[in-house]
């Protein structure tokens, strides 16, 4: 298999779609990898399996439909394997396998049909100290977008992902692309304060339109860069309690389809408004895990 990824949104011809399938029993709330999915195992409004599994046999059909090979993880026993955006992503041709938190390593062996399908020499595991994961990385063409946070306090934070040493890492990797950090706002308490990753606040859709929610970035300089380079008329500002529902964490599969939750009605409007066409599912419950389409999937070949 030949990898090639420059952006997120050029026609999608291969990718890694989650499983929900043998998810495990609701976690403890000591368990919990971040403050939505602590706001519903406490509210006991955690998502059950088999909600999930219908959400994602949604997500899949449409792949069929545009006629996009889809792969799955192997199933693992109790484990949660919904977002493979975190196990690994890949620009150009290269995939990088994340340094993630580490009781998640299992769920990159469960990929390991499709890693024997790639050159072994294209599959990069970054050094221990670079930790990043597959949501705060964006290719955007001659980009890099990557979602940081860099405060002293970053050891405290169970929601910081990415690290400065993951910016100079990609900076290594890519000498001739911009990697363009930003960094976001971070919770382990409070979901409608916590940028988890940078899809969470931004993603670009279309060729020159992007979603992006202001509060989401911690400098105002670096979200001000975001609406200068894609243009105030072109984009689509989310409130608080729209980014707390994952409005900005759709997905691409072409500059003219994006794949969007049933009940985002403004963004889809907005959306269809702009020429798009919104292939629409239900996702809900997926979303109560502070993950939401872009964050199930793992792109390997776009045109």
């Amino acid at each position: 298999m030949q990898l090639h990824i420059e952006n997120e949104t050029s026609p999608l011809k291969a990718v890694i779609l989650g499983t929900a399938e043998s998810c495990g029993p609701t976690p403890k709330p000591e368990e919990a990898y971040d403050p939505k999915s602590l706001e519903h195992i406490l509210a006991g409004t955690y998502p059950v399996e088999e909600d999930m599994i219908q959400e994602m046999d949604a997500f899949a059909k449409v792949f069929k439909k545009h006629g996009v090979e889809v792969f799955r993880p192997s199933v693992l026993r109790d484990c949660n394997q919904i977002f493979s955006r975190d196990i690994a992503f890949v620009i150009e041709d290269k995939l990088f396998h994340s340094n993630i938190l580490p009781d998640r390593e299992r769920e990159f062996e469960a990929i390991q049909h499709v890693l024997d399908k790639i050159d072994p020499n294209k599959i990069i595991r970054p050094p221990e100290e670079v930790h990043i994961e597959g949501g705060d990385v964006m290719p955007w063409n001659e980009y890099i977008f990557v979602g940081t946070y860099t405060g002293p306090d970053y050891p405290d934070y169970i929601t910081a992902r990415t690290n400065k040493e993951a910016v100079e890492f990609l900076r290594e990797q890519f000498p001739n692309k911009t990697v363009k950090a930003f960094e976001l706002r971070k919770s382990n308490t409070n979901a409608k304060e916590n940028a988890l990753h940078l899809d969470c606040c931004f993603q670009p859709v279309g060729t020159d339109k992007a979603i992006l929610h202001k509060n989401g970035f911690l400098v105002e300089d670096e979200y001000q860069w975001l609406v200068d380079h894609f243009g105030q008329e072109n984009v689509f500002e989310i409130t608080k309690d729209e980014m707390y529902q994952m409005f900005s964490n759709v997905f691409s599969i072409s500059p003219e389809v994006v794949v969007s939750e049933k009940n985002f009605t403004r963004l889809n409007n907005w959306l269809r408004d702009q020429g798009f066409t919104v292939e629409e599912i239900p996702y809900a419950e997926i979303a109560k895990q502070e993950g939401l389409l872009r964050c199930s999937t793992m792109p390997l070949i776009r045109e």
